[in-house]
């Protein structure tokens, strides 16, 4: 049961990340940025940071893989060196995190106050389903109940991220924006879809099959996705 229930969270990951090679090229440039800071200063990570971020862009572009996440990583970490050059301080570097963060948690609170859960949205853009099923009675939910886990989760991350920021320690902002990046951010997908399909099992709302074959009640409920 345990290995099946595995299998399934790594088929549901894939499901969300693929194609898009998110991870490696939003991780390795932080990584790189934290070694080199560590043997030869601020200046050289934040150039060997960017020119990692043009590598990957150009490896996508010669394998003809999506380009977005690496693009991105090049124009965030291009923005974070201007910053870096106007404010005159090294900690602006990671000053667009600390946006980027303000503005997700924003749109997700956000989200909750006109009920419609940024969790379902998520899940439709990664998934295709039919939109009116996230916002069935017995469905949205569970959307919502994850979503406030995630409003929670970014500011927390956001004030922890802050608290350094101000601390303008620049080897320990690098440290717990990696931490509290990709790595936790995988974590809570994890316990997103866990509790996700238990809630959706409890709800006894129609699965997204039976939503479009219009099957009456009683319904068997969505057994896997989220």
């Amino acid at each position: 049961m345990k290995h099946s229930k595995s299998r399934e969270l790594l088929d549901e990951l894939r499901t969300v990340f693929a194609g898009r090679s998110p991870v490696l090229d939003a991780i390795l440039p932080p990584i790189l940025f934290l070694l080199v800071n560590g043997l030869a200063g601020f200046q050289a990570a934040m150039w060997s940071a960017l020119a990692l971020s043009v590598v990957i862009a150009a490896m996508r572009i010669i394998q003809k893989q999506p380009l977005t996440y690496a693009l991105a990583g090049v124009g965030s970490v291009a923005v974070a060196i201007g910053i870096v050059w106007f404010l005159g301080r090294s900690e602006g570097f990671f000053l667009p995190g600390l946006i980027s963060g303000s503005m997700t948690l924003l749109l997700t609170v956000v989200s909750l106050v006109i009920r419609r859960p940024i969790v379902a949205w998520t899940s439709y853009f990664a998934r295709r389903w039919p939109l009116d099923w996230y916002w069935h009675p017995q469905v949205r939910p569970a959307y919502s109940e994850v979503t406030i886990a995630w409003a929670v989760f970014f500011a927390a991350r956001l004030f922890l991220q802050y608290s350094v920021f101000q601390s303008e320690d620049v080897t320990l902002l690098a440290v717990t924006n990696l931490i509290t990046g990709w790595p936790a951010t995988i974590l809570l997908l994890v316990l997103t879809y866990l509790y996700g399909t238990w809630r959706l099992t409890k709800l006894q709302g129609p699965s997204v099959e039976e939503f479009r074959n219009g099957t009456p009640s009683p319904w068997q409920s969505q057994q896997r996705g989220f």
